[in-house]
């Protein structure tokens, strides 16, 4: 719903070397000094390869003025060329559209207003295909079988839904193939880039809607409570049936396969006894399903399909040590671009030959960064108060031991998300400076069935942080942390969950950082982006309904509560934020100072949900890195 960590981006400076003196004691102590901040956060000097659909060239992205662009290069040989020239943010990401050509989004200071835009590979063309003031866009189908076109949709009919669109990327024509009454949330495609199934929301209930054809009128063919998950992945390759992740009558989500006409279950494919099971693969040359993913402690995967398993079989066997995925693939599917990476690296990047099994190396994402000094993230898991299992992972300083250590409690964004095992660049500058870190995925994260999920609701500064303390408490009883030198940062309801932390237990931390968090639940309601209006009844019923549960939500806001904080506090905004409002810190500052409690505050004026440019990155993780230093230090 906020986001999901407080940083999305890999952002990472050359580390300098001096083979001459290795082995001196002066090498011995630049080799234990920390790891300058902004090689964590720098962005790689190659990263985002993606594989032309005829396997001619290589797209991939790389820093121009400061701003991650794109570039190209056949693979058969030549210089790179630079295709955009952004220079005002980064460039999230970006996909082929045909051999021809590329597409990518961007928003503008952050406000997630996002336009499609598209460039030929040879630079030519360069077209914002939505160039709408205040209107987001988002990407239901990239079509794949339909290189000129593109599935869209936008909200500039009314804020509040998404209309659909054919987008033709040659001209920018748009096409409207089906108009939002007001309540659909999202739309569902057959593999002939049909529209033929939607879902609504009431606020409350969600209907599946299905037509049997192209055009006409859908009906509805099942509605339930959103405490039901029935989430539509694609049809079966005929475009009769299809392919849920559902848990519909279990606690956990499971993949099915269902009659769309009455959303009845023909059969479980998989499910899983203690996790959610959502993601399901396929092999759009061969027509066939590969495999089904999902998390436990890590990323696990269950094989469909012989071909895939033999695959993946001889590329565990050339990256021994690494998790790693594929990326994009050639059509012919012979040639994929595979990202490999583990807790202590973000990995190499490779050009894979699935007829010569040949790996190809492209690039490392941060090669100033030793692997062999970053430090391992291990899974644990404790109960709270209330008997509930929750999971999460420790990461303990190199050569610091293991007892006694000053701590960065890290508590995640969204609130319905999860933490998971692998590379994380804040974690790893936090341990750098000898700090242990705790991630825990409190109750509410997702991933761990209904109930789990079920019990967050209108916990909020309650149970939901209760589980964040009951995290600390373990640390401590089993040795690992020093109570005297605990410390809480967390960005979106992280952010919430630190301002709560230093409110309802002020006694625990010894300082906090708050990163675009939530500080007051009615404000906070009260300034949402208009799509997500469908969702506002659901919002009062998970986290509190500012009318009906008014006692509880000002108990719950922090801002509300300022007179009980007594713990340094750090935080930091973006002035853009379309999710977490400004006025969210901004009150927060105001009611802090007026008690004559000085918070140090930093804003930016052209980042949103988080800051992406990279020298903001830079100002934010020093600032942050020095508040810590102050307040963890043994003294």
């Amino acid at each position: 719903m906020l986001i999901s960590s407080a940083c999305s981006a890999l952002a990472f400076v050359v580390v300098m070397g001096a083979l001459e003196i290795i082995g001196s004691p002066t090498a011995r102590a630049a080799d234990d000094a920390p790891i300058p901040v902004r090689d964590f956060f720098r962005h790689p000097e190659r990263g985002y390869f993606r594989i032309s659909p005829d396997g001619k060239t290589l797209a991939f992205m790389q820093p121009y003025e400061r701003r991650m662009n794109i570039y190209v290069q056949p693979l058969a040989g030549g210089e790179p060329v630079r295709l955009t020239s952004e220079t005002a943010r980064d460039i999230a990401d970006h996909f082929w559209k045909g051999p021809d050509r590329l597409v990518y989004v961007k928003d503008f200071g952050g406000d997630e207003n996002f336009h499609v835009v598209a460039v030929n590979k040879d630079g030519s063309g360069t077209r914002d295909l939505t160039p709408f003031d205040g209107v987001r866009a988002e990407i239901i189908d990239q079509l794949r079988d339909f290189p000129d076109e593109l599935l869209i949709g936008l909200n500039k009919r009314n804020k509040e839904v998404f209309d659909a669109y054919r987008l033709d990327l040659r001209n920018g024509e748009l096409l409207l193939v089906a108009e939002n009454p007001g309540n659909i949330t999202s739309w569902l495609t057959d593999h002939a880039g049909n529209i033929r199934g939607a879902q609504t929301s009431d606020g409350v209930n969600t209907s599946f809607l299905y037509r049997d054809g192209a055009a006409g009128p859908f009906r509805t063919v099942l509605t339930t409570s959103f405490h039901d998950s029935f989430n539509p992945l694609f049809f079966t390759f005929d475009n009769k049936l299809l392919y849920a992740a559902s848990n519909i009558g279990r606690d956990k989500e499971a993949i099915v396969l269902v009659d769309p006409a009455t959303a009845k279950e023909q059969r479980v494919l998989f499910e899983h006894p203690a996790v959610d099971v959502g993601g399901l693969a396929y092999s759009h040359k061969r027509k066939v399903l590969t495999t089904i993913s999902y998390v436990t402690w890590k990323p696990q995967r269950k094989y469909l399909d012989a071909e895939t398993e033999k695959l993946f079989a001889a590329l565990e066997k050339q990256l021994p040590g690494y998790e790693f995925g594929i990326q994009s693939m050639t059509d012919d599917e012979d040639r994929l671009i595979v990202a490999a990476y583990n807790d202590r690296t973000p990995g190499t990047r490779y050009l894979y030959d699935a007829r010569a099994d040949k790996l190809t190396k492209l690039g490392e994402i941060a090669p100033w960064l030793p692997e062999a000094k970053m430090a391992r993230m291990k899974p644990i898991t404790y109960k709270s108060r209330d008997g509930l299992t929750i999971n999460g992972y420790v990461t303990l300083p190199n050569g610091k031991g293991t007892k006694n250590l000053p701590v960065v409690v890290n508590p995640h964004g969204g609130p319905w998300a999860r933490d998971v095992w692998g590379w994380n660049p804040e974690v790893q500058m936090l341990a750098n400076r000898g700090y242990a870190v705790l991630q825990m995925n409190f109750r509410g994260s997702t991933g761990y069935g209904r109930s789990f999920w079920q019990a967050s609701f209108k916990q909020w500064g309650r149970k939901m942080q209760d589980d964040v303390t009951d995290g600390v408490d373990y640390l401590v009883k089993e040795g690992i942390a020093d109570p005297k030198r605990v410390c809480i940062y967390g960005g979106s309801y992280g952010g919430y969950a630190t301002l709560a932390g230093v409110t309802y237990t002020p006694d625990l931390y010894a300082c906090a950082v708050d990163y675009v968090g939530v500080s007051n639940l009615f404000t906070f309601m009260n300034t949402i982006p208009p799509y997500w209006k469908p969702y506002l009844d659901m919002t009062h019923e998970m986290v509190g309904d500012p009318v009906k549960d008014k006692e509880l939500l000002t108990a719950t806001s922090p801002a509300l509560n300022v007179d009980r904080i007594k713990t340094p506090l750090f935080i930091a905004q973006g002035a853009r934020d379309p999710r977490v409002n400004i006025d969210e810190s901004n009150q927060m500052v105001k009611a802090l100072k007026a008690r004559g409690v000085d918070v140090p505050y930093m804003v930016k004026e052209n980042e949103g949900h988080g800051f992406r440019n990279e020298e903001n990155q830079f100002d934010f993780y020093e600032a942050m890195e020095r508040f810590l230093a102050k307040y963890l230090s043994k003294g």
